[in-house]
Formats: structure tokens, sequence, C-alpha cells
């Protein structure tokens, strides 16, 4: 698949893995109204294609997203104004709970494959926020990330509040959010905030994703959600995910792929995703 029609995303599909990138290079990936659009619009489109296994997401040129493009965003003042005040896209959306701005970040959360997102230049803001909705975040070292909200006299409203709380400490947190500290890829790799640190952090994140992709994408799908599900809940409600979710693999037919392989010393070469 070719690139979108949209020109400050891009999506193409390698084999089993979705690669998403952030298009506005010369405006350090800084993101519009209509990114946020095209963002949902994206993870839509991978979650209805079974045959994705894996996403790597980026962005262009020297950064990786340095937030809302305020200025952009200010050319259209009637429409900002509709994403800022209590209206429809900044209040939840029916049966989701979340609005248009959480969404965005959100929607990469809820796709039943694992999310890479390869960090390098800057990442700020709502662009920090992006990368910490995937499942594993690999920085370069000299990478910049800030929860740069603080600067702008307000805080993360794109989900950051959910993520940051699953990789540190109240205290971290609270401190990354209320002084908008400028923190390297080294020392977000100190801190838990990125899974590791890589030279290359987009080839790192294809080495991660060539293993990802030679598992049953029923079972990656299945431990995705119950973690998701369960980390910030209670042990009751991980064993009951652990119980339903194991159930549907064991009766499913990549379990039995996997099994007769194995058995047989063999790769498996697993069907499209079924789960979720």
């Amino acid at each position: 698949m070719g690139k979108m029609a949209q020109t400050s995303i891009t999506y193409r599909i390698e084999g089993p893995v979705a690669h998403v990138a952030l298009a506005r290079p010369d405006k350090l990936n800084g993101l519009t109204l209509d990114m946020l659009a095209e963002l949902v619009e994206v993870a839509g489109k991978i979650k209805q294609d079974r045959s994705v296994r894996a996403v790597i997401l980026t962005g262009e040129g020297g950064s990786f997203c340095a937030g809302l493009d305020f200025p952009s965003a200010t050319k259209e003042p009637k429409r900002i104004a509709k994403y800022f005040v209590p209206v429809p896209s900044f209040v939840p959306l029916p049966g989701r709970g979340t609005n248009m701005f959480q969404r965005a970040c959100w929607a990469w959360r809820e796709l039943p494959v694992p999310v890479v997102a390869a960090i390098h230049g800057h990442c700020y803001g709502g662009g920090l926020q992006l990368a910490l909705a995937a499942d594993f975040r690999f920085a370069a070292p000299d990478a910049e990330l800030s929860v740069l909200e603080a600067k702008w006299g307000i805080i993360p409203d794109m989900t950051g509040t959910a993520t940051l709380r699953e990789l540190v400490g109240i205290d971290v947190a609270k401190l990354l959010t209320m002084t908008g500290k400028m923190l390297t890829g080294s020392e977000a790799g100190e801190l838990g905030l990125v899974t590791e640190v890589h030279d290359d952090p987009a080839a790192a994140a294809q080495k991660l994703v060539d293993v990802l992709v030679q598992q049953s994408p029923d079972a990656v799908a299945g431990a995705k959600k119950i973690f998701n599900a369960a980390w910030s809940g209670s042990p009751e409600r991980a064993f009951a995910a652990e119980r339903r979710t194991q159930l549907r693999l064991l009766t499913g037919e990549n379990s039995k792929i996997a099994r007769k392989a194995r058995m047989k010393g063999q790769q498996p070469e697993y069907r499209p995703r079924k789960l979720y």
C-alpha cells in the first residue's frame, strides 16, 4: 500500500507491518487539527486489516513530534474554539470516554497489535502523549522529551495522565507535568519513560517487530488486551481477564497451529488474527 491521500500522515504496509509517520518535517511534525483526525482514521484502517501484526510509529525528518502546532491551529479561530470549549469535539465521544484530542492517542493503545514508537529529535507535549500510548518506545540518546504543556499553562489532556502513571511514580509524573522538565532520551530511559535507548531507534523498532510478527497474532493481541485492562485494576480483574482470553486462545486456530508446529519442530505459519 502506498501513502495515504493526506499529506501530514504517511501510512504504508510492508508485509505484516504497518509503518506510520508524522509527515510535517518542516514544522517538526507539529500536530494540526487535521492530523488528529488522520491519526484516528489511520488507526481505524489498521484495526480493520487483520493481516497487520505490528505497527512502527515515527516522524519524518529530524523530529518525532513537537506537540500541537498552536500557530497553525489558531489560524482557524472558530475551529480551534470548537476543539477547546465544551462542545462535541471536546467532550467524550458517545460510548468511548475520549474526546477528539484523546482519541488521536488512545486509538493506538486500543489497537489489537503492538505499536512501537521510534523517537528521535523533539518529542514534546502531544507528541510525547502519542508516544506514551504506544506499547514500546525506543528513543535516541539525544532525543528531547518533555511534558511541555506546563510551558503553556495547561496540563497534558491527550491521555498522558493515564499512560504516565503506568510508567513512573506519582512524584515523577507530577514533577514532569508541573515543570515541563526537558529530558534526553537517555534520561527518559533511566526513568522508565521509554523502553530502550538506541542510537538508531527506527532500526531497533524494526528488530523488535521482526520478532513480534513471528508470534501468534491472537496471543499477542490477547497479551496486549489483558495487560492494558488489568495493569491498574484488581488482581481479581486480571485473573478473570486471563481466564477469558486463554479460553479463546486455546480453542482458536492459531493456538492449534502453534501446538502442531512445535511438536514437529517446525516454524508455525499463522493465520490472520481472529481475536479482537
